[in-house]
């Protein structure tokens, strides 16, 4: 993909990227049980106005999200400029529902994206598209079409907005368009508007569902994604490979995305695990964190990110820039990645044996290279199999060791290796499995 001619070349910093964050924050972290903790727990809207309201940050500080964000090796980030709540981070002009005109008196949009710009990472708005807060949300156009019409000019007018005040967006991620279609919410001529305002702009698929009955009837996921709409898929809490571009947004926690108290922490071998899945997949990791009441960011999550930094400050080009490299198989060990004529084996099993074998790799290898020590090891290559040898019996990272094979081309595999197990055509190991005989009994005496 990042070698893919037909992208718009303002498009390709994208999957050259592989790896951002996503930022959940809003006055829902005073309660620290999740972003959705209005809907979830139906809590009374006036007392949750009243609260968020009186909402005061006094620890916000963009400049150190984004150096955490810059030392793990994110490319980028995306943040919650108005949740499902309705509360909105910026100074919008058709509400007063926003931290300019409440308590803090501060436009958090444009802090934020003027610390990630001056990192040097591109920057993404997410918007929700719902607001519980308006009963013409929930009815829809059919029930209350004037309701409705209003509340969809509301949405408009707050994207046109976004993408007006804050210089060039790189990236714009919606979200809440469920239950509605998007002929419902004008999702195409939202479009329209975008590209004239940031012509170079991404647009995430999660516009509406494409035609009324999609969303009922499981064709599209209750998030609203659009088969037809926007630029790239977002598959969320799995890493699921799409043909067009893509990222798989996650938690770093167990499940919620805004802060929580008590919630379970995944560990940072699990964590790029999902980058490197994704990255081996053709996709991206947009991985996230909810900053406290305060903003500031869990030490737990600064804990993981500066160990995730450190193996990406040594192991980067296996992840930055990549194609899916499931060239072969491999699982028995770990994942692949590949670029240009390179093909990198990223080891999540250590076996201790001092060797790897990699089998099904039809190009020939010029060279293997121990990434994590700079090591050149020895190899030798035979019809179906790469042996590498020379390799420490205790993994040289706590982390995943990578190893660089140079190919004299792009890596291919066998036939036989094309697929993995349980798919293809299942006759191409029929030979294989022949060179033993027919019979169910040994051939030894």
């Amino acid at each position: 993909m990042p070698h893919d001619l037909s992208l718009p070349p303002h498009w390709r910093w994208f999957p050259e990227s592989r790896f951002g964050m996503f930022i959940h924050w809003g006055p829902y972290a005073q309660y620290g049980r999740g972003e959705q903790i209005l809907f979830r727990e139906h809590l009374d809207q006036a007392e949750y106005e009243r609260r968020a309201c009186a909402w005061n940050p006094q620890h916000y500080d963009p400049a150190h999200w984004a150096r955490v964000a810059q030392d793990a090796g994110m490319k980028y980030a995306v943040l919650t400029t108005r949740h499902h709540d309705g509360y909105c981070l910026w100074d919008s002009q058709v509400t007063d529902y926003t931290s300019v005109q409440q308590t803090p008196k501060r436009d958090f949009v444009a802090g934020y994206v003027e610390a990630f710009r001056a990192a040097g990472l591109r920057v993404g708005l997410y918007y929700s598209l719902a607001d519980w807060r308006i009963p013409a949300y929930w009815d829809g156009p059919a029930v209350d079409p004037e309701g409705w019409a209003t509340f969809r000019a509301y949405v408009h007018a707050q994207v046109r907005e976004l993408l007006t005040n804050y210089g060039k967006i790189d990236v714009i991620w919606f979200d809440g368009a469920w239950p509605q279609t998007a002929a419902d919410w004008k999702s195409a001529e939202l479009v329209e508007m975008m590209r004239s305002l940031q012509p170079e702009i991404l647009i995430n698929n999660r516009l509406g569902a494409d035609k009324e009955g999609d969303a009922a009837a499981g064709v599209v996921p209750s998030t609203g994604r659009s088969r037809h709409l926007g630029d790239f898929g977002t598959p969320e809490h799995e890493i699921r490979a799409e043909d067009r571009l893509w990222e798989s947004c996650q938690v770093t926690t167990w499940r919620l995305w805004g802060y929580t108290t008590g919630e379970r922490w995944r560990p940072a071998d699990l964590l790029l695990d999902m980058l490197v899945e994704s990255a081996g997949k053709g996709g991206n990791l947009l991985l996230n964190v909810g900053p406290d009441a305060e903003g500031r960011l869990p030490a737990e999550f600064e804990d993981r990110m500066a160990q995730i930094g450190a193996w990406m400050r040594i192991h980067g080009e296996a992840i930055y820039g990549v194609e899916a490299g499931d060239v072969c198989e491999f699982i028995t060990y770990g994942r692949q990645t590949r670029k240009g004529n390179n093909l990198y084996l990223i080891v999540r099993f250590w076996d201790t044996n001092g060797e790897i074998n990699l089998g099904g790799l039809a190009t020939p290898v010029l060279r293997a290279t121990l990434l994590t020590t700079g090591a050149e090891v020895p190899f030798t290559q035979s019809e179906d199999h790469v042996l590498i040898g020379g390799l420490p019996a205790v993994a040289p990272t706590d982390l995943f060791p990578v190893i660089r094979l140079e190919c004299d081309d792009p890596p291919r595999p066998r036939p036989w290796a094309k697929d993995r197990l349980w798919g293809g055509d299942p006759r191409r190991m029929t030979g294989w499995a022949g060179k033993r005989g027919q019979s169910v009994w040994t051939a030894a005496p």
